[in-house]
Order: C-alpha cells, then sequence, then structure tokens
C-alpha cells in the first residue's frame, strides 16, 4: 500500500501554484510592456517634442543678442516663440536658418539701462505645446542663469545671481523630462524588463546600465569624450533592435549572449545610450561655477525619470495579475517584435538623415 504524506503533498500543491503565479506575472508584465510599445510607438520620433532652446546675451550697452531654435516641424496650433521684457526694443531684421531639424533665429534688441536683471524672459505658446523649453542668459557681468521652463512656468525673472538651490532643480527636472521624453532610451530599459529573470538580476542588470550612461554622460559634458551625435543616434537604434532579437531568441529557447551576461551587455550598451543623453545638456550647457553639482543633479534627474517608468510598467503589470488577465505565451515575443519594429525604423531614419 502506498503511504499517504500530506506535507509532500502540500509542497507539491504550493510548488505548482508558485509556477502558475510566476507565469501569469511574466504574462502580465509582458502585456505591460506591450501596451508600453504600443503607445510609445504613437509617435514615430524617439524624440517627438524635442525643447526649444532661447539664449539671450547681454552686452554692457544694453544690446541683447539672442539665438532662438526651435523644432522645424510641430504640430499644428503648437507654435513657441520667446518673450523679451516690454522695454527691449528689436533693432535689426531677424536672420533664419535651417539646421537640420531645427528653425534657428537670431535677433537684437535694445534693452537700454533697464537690462534683464528683475524682468521675465520666456515663452510663449508652451502650454498648448506640452513640452519643455531650455532658457540660457548671460548677463554683462559674466553671470549665467541657465532653467527649463514649461507650461506651468512660462517665464522666468532673471534673478541678481541664482542660488545652488535654483541650478539643482533646474539640472533635476531637465535630466527628468529627457528620459521620460526620450522613447528610445525607455523602449531599450523595457527590453531589459523583458529579457532578465529574477528580480535580483533585473536590478543589477539597470544598475550596470545607469552606470554606464552615467560615465560617457559625464566624460562628454566635461568635454573629455566627443562623439557626432548623428552616428550615435544611428548606434543607439541598433542597440534596442539587438535587444529587440535577443528577446526573441531566449524566450523561443534559444540562449542568448545577452541573457547568459545581461549586467555585461546592459552596461556596454549604457556608454552608448549616455553619449544620447549628452546631446540634451550640451545645448544648455553647464554653470562654470557649479558644473558638479549641475551635472550630478542631472544624471539625478535621468535615474529618477528611468525609475518612475520601470515603477509605471510593474505597476501596470500588477495590475493586469489583479484581473486574472490570461495571454499567450507569446505575448512577450509580440512585445519583442513591436520595440524591434520601431527600432528598425529608427535606424534607417537616422541613417537617412547622416547622407
Amino acid at each position: 500500500m502506498q503511504s499517504f504524506d500530506p506535507s509532500a503533498d502540500r509542497l507539491r500543491a504550493v510548488s505548482k501554484r508558485r509556477r502558475s503565479l510566476l507565469k501569469r506575472g511574466g504574462k502580465c508584465a509582458a502585456a505591460a510592456l506591450a501596451l508600453a510599445a504600443a503607445l510609445l510607438a504613437g509617435p514615430v520620433s524617439a524624440h517627438p517634442l524635442a525643447p526649444s532652446l532661447l539664449d539671450v546675451r547681454l552686452a554692457p550697452d544694453g544690446i541683447a543678442e539672442v539665438i532662438f531654435k526651435t523644432p522645424s516641424m510641430r504640430p499644428t496650433g503648437t507654435s513657441i516663440e520667446p518673450l523679451l521684457p516690454a522695454h527691449c526694443r528689436e533693432v535689426d531684421v531677424p536672420r533664419a536658418r535651417e539646421e537640420g531639424t531645427a528653425a534657428i533665429f537670431e535677433l537684437r534688441f535694445d534693452c537700454g539701462e533697464s537690462g534683464l536683471v528683475g524682468h521675465e524672459i520666456g515663452f510663449t505658446g508652451l502650454s498648448e505645446s506640452r513640452t519643455n523649453a531650455l532658457l540660457r542668459v548671460e548677463l554683462p557681468d559674466g553671470q549665467v542663469v541657465r532653467t527649463v521652463l514649461h507650461g506651468d512656468q512660462p517665464r522666468l525673472r532673471v534673478p541678481a545671481e541664482p542660488g545652488w538651490i535654483e541650478t539643482a532643480r533646474d539640472y533635476l527636472g531637465l535630466g527628468f523630462g529627457h528620459i521620460l521624453g526620450g522613447v528610445d532610451h525607455l523602449l531599450f530599459v523595457a527590453g531589459l524588463l523583458l529579457l532578465v529573470s529574477g528580480v535580483r538580476m533585473l536590478v543589477e542588470t539597470i544598475t550596470a546600465f545607469t552606470i554606464g550612461h552615467s560615465v560617457t554622460l559625464s566624460a562628454a559634458a566635461l568635454g573629455w569624450a566627443q562623439v557626432p551625435s548623428g552616428p550615435v543616434e544611428v548606434a543607439i537604434a541598433v542597440s534596442i533592435l539587438w535587444l529587440a532579437v535577443e528577446i526573441v531568441s531566449r524566450h523561443s529557447g534559444s540562449p542568448t549572449s545577452a541573457w547568459r551576461r545581461p549586467r555585461s551587455m546592459a552596461g556596454g550598451f549604457g556608454l552608448l545610450h549616455g553619449f544620447g543623453f549628452a546631446g540634451a545638456l550640451s545645448e544648455i550647457g553647464l554653470p562654470q561655477t557649479e558644473i558638479p553639482l549641475a551635472l550630478a543633479s542631472f544624471n539625478l534627474g535621468i535615474e529618477l525619470g528611468q525609475l518612475a517608468f520601470v515603477g509605471a510598467l510593474i505597476a501596470a503589470a500588477w495590475a493586469l495579475r489583479k484581473v486574472r488577465l490570461t495571454l499567450p505565451d507569446w505575448s512577450r515575443t509580440a512585445a519583442a517584435y513591436a520595440i524591434g519594429s520601431l527600432a528598425a525604423f529608427w535606424m534607417f531614419e537616422r541613417a537617412a538623415g547622416l547622407l
């Protein structure tokens, strides 16, 4: 007669339930990532609403040299215009030119003895455009004011001397906004979630990616390493496409190098993505008196945005599991194909832009 061991049956039942939950959780995570890929794929550009830039340099005689840079292609009804104090009058005919995908306008204003300190500078149309704008103001004494403006705060009152708190806040916001606006970087992070199994390995893999892009971002911002932005953007798209192929191979039962060594892979591609992050920082520059603070704040902003994105995906997966949504096993592969298709489009689009 076969003996009955209730404890063994209980262990088998618990083990079976655990495997079921893990499988369901993996499918829910894949569903969340597929949904994210579909939503992010809406605008086909990796940076659909690039920030405008207003650079104002005030001479001792009150003449302000103004450079306004804005994307030449914008959705209807989202025009952004620079806004200077009322006492500043335009003295020359504006000069305009095209540079890549941006329209650049050069203007001159006479602000007289009133200058710019204590007066507001900013933009009109930021609320409708739903994007950020970068403002740089250089005063006659060499003091430079930099900030990030948005729909809720479209103007800045120029201070006599900005404090370190304002510098940290502004660069933190710039980094946070850049990562959340960079769909290509977000899809790479989403791909890591699809490739890696286990919480510990996922944390270590994303940490390796973070360390990698922090190193090259800092090196590029400090002028220690300079790489042309065009080839970097093409290479970033290739890295996402390669990761998508690795995900498909991994879930079809073929072990891949990325799956066996995800931390090395993520750290290596992080070095590449860091040069992409440096592009936004180069637009506005770093305050010469507070370079370490501004650079650290920008880096921290990127990490906070990255954590917010990962947290949103995990929350979406948890919500889908709560409603007991059951998906087929090919859902992960479908999400990888969505990511890879978008990456392939960017690769060809960016490569064509180099010709």
